[in-house]
């Protein structure tokens, strides 16, 4: 039987790493054997079991340097070496096993670390050529190791190795947001950047978007890079094609970059629900949609109980609720608790009516403490008139957007310290 020098490389390697387990087990198996022992007579077995393992695993480090000394001058005379130490060795090598009734209870014994029973006779290989041909079944075995990691918890251990990541950060991507987000990193990682993320890229450009606004575009939505380029470009034809300039087209994008997602059908199921839905226009339609993009990306049941609310339970009528959603867009995916907070103390305890607020319909965008500490400062003052027929008139949206220090001024004629000590009161 004749085997090549990698083979006897293999065949030694395993009898090393089996003696060296065993070495490395030696203090652990002490420590086992030591436990069993009564309390008593553990001081000096536990010296004893100590020296023992000391001479043991010494033996067995001086038996492996004289084994890889033998072998590395076999190697350099090409003259092939026995598998099997000789008799001497293997009683040098051989563990001193210690005579307690409780090692074979405990069930730990010594492998035998040679197989005695066969002698292999090798003959010397001679060694490939450096440039000498490989067949392809020898090359499909070649294992490369990766220049990634295999795993990790955080993408800041691939961002040096990656060209695709270290490029989204110098675009101002923040990666520890998308890593946050399930699948994400994944998909980031087998991106590749010459083949994925330039074509994207500078698909991104020709839509209008400047540099800065790449990367909070690709941390809203980093799926922009996994998307079919003609997909993307379909899209985009289409919002052109309903009249939506190029600009517009871009601004959508940026504010919603999800749009980029949807499919044409969809698309145009949302433009068409929004068209009958509201009774708009189509030119009015596309301020709506430009104004708010994100419309056409987010969930229509909102919208749905929104207009509800604000026909049957507030008792708008439809041109008035038009009106609002014209002048307001966010109406329609604003919370309901907020909404019907704000039009039951601006109604009920303001005394506004219906027509006003539907011609101020900012004033439902507002935080509702504002309107409330403004609106009892004015009570104090005695100047909390919004009847547009009566003097001293303060209307809802000067109420509402004027910052508190030019409310004080010219609606409260009153001075901004005034008005923070009254705040401490409420």
């Amino acid at each position: 039987m004749h085997l090549c020098q990698r083979c006897v490389s293999v065949l030694r390697l395993s009898s090393i790493l089996h003696n060296f387990a065993y070495v490395q087990n030696m203090p652990a198996i002490s420590q086992r054997l030591y436990s069993r022992i009564p309390a008593l007579s553990r001081p000096n077995v536990h010296l004893e079991l100590k020296r023992s393992s000391q001479r043991n695993m010494e033996r067995r480090r001086c038996g492996l340097m004289r084994y890889f000394c033998d072998l590395r001058a076999s190697l350099s005379h090409g003259e092939p070496k026995r598998c099997v130490p000789n008799q001497t060795e293997r009683e040098e090598s051989s563990p001193i096993p210690y005579e307690n009734p409780d090692l074979h209870h405990a069930g730990k014994t010594s492998a035998p670390l040679f197989d005695d029973q066969t002698v292999i006779d090798l003959d010397a290989a001679p060694r490939r050529a450096p440039f000498e041909e490989i067949s392809d079944e020898e090359a499909i075995q070649i294992s490369v190791p990766s220049l990634l990691p295999p795993s990790s918890v955080t993408l800041r251990d691939y961002v040096d190795k990656s060209e695709t990541l270290s490029k989204l950060v110098q675009l101002g991507v923040n990666l520890w947001k998308l890593e946050q987000r399930p699948n994400v990193g994944s998909m980031l990682v087998r991106l590749d950047f010459q083949a994925d993320v330039a074509p994207r890229l500078l698909f991104l450009k020709d839509l209008g978007l400047e540099d800065t606004q790449l990367g909070p575009v690709l941390t809203k939505n980093p799926f922009i890079l996994s998307e079919d380029l003609e997909n993307l470009e379909a899209r985009v034809s289409y919002l052109k094609s309903k009249k939506f300039s190029a600009e517009t087209v871009a601004s959508m994008v940026y504010k919603a970059p999800y749009l980029l997602n949807f499919s044409v059908k969809r698309l145009e199921n949302r433009l068409q629900f929004f068209q009958q839905r509201l009774g708009l226009s189509s030119q009015k339609t596309r301020d709506v949609l430009s104004r708010l993009p994100r419309l056409l990306c987010g969930s229509l049941e909102p919208v749905k109980e929104n207009l509800k609310v604000c026909e049957l339970e507030f008792g708008f009528q439809e041109n008035e609720i038009q009106h609002m959603i014209t002048k307001v867009p966010k109406v329609l995916t604003a919370s309901k608790r907020k909404l019907t907070q704000i039009f039951d103390f601006v109604h009920n305890t303001m005394g506004v009516p219906h027509t006003l607020i539907a011609k101020f319909p900012q004033i439902l965008n507002t935080k509702f403490l504002r309107i409330r500490e403004r609106h009892m400062f004015l009570e104090y003052l005695g100047k909390a008139q919004y009847d547009p027929s009566q003097p001293n008139y303060i209307s809802l949206d000067r109420l509402a957007s004027l910052p508190d220090e030019a409310f004080c001024t010219e609606v409260a004629s009153a001075t901004l310290e005034d008005f923070e000590r009254f705040q401490k009161t409420m």
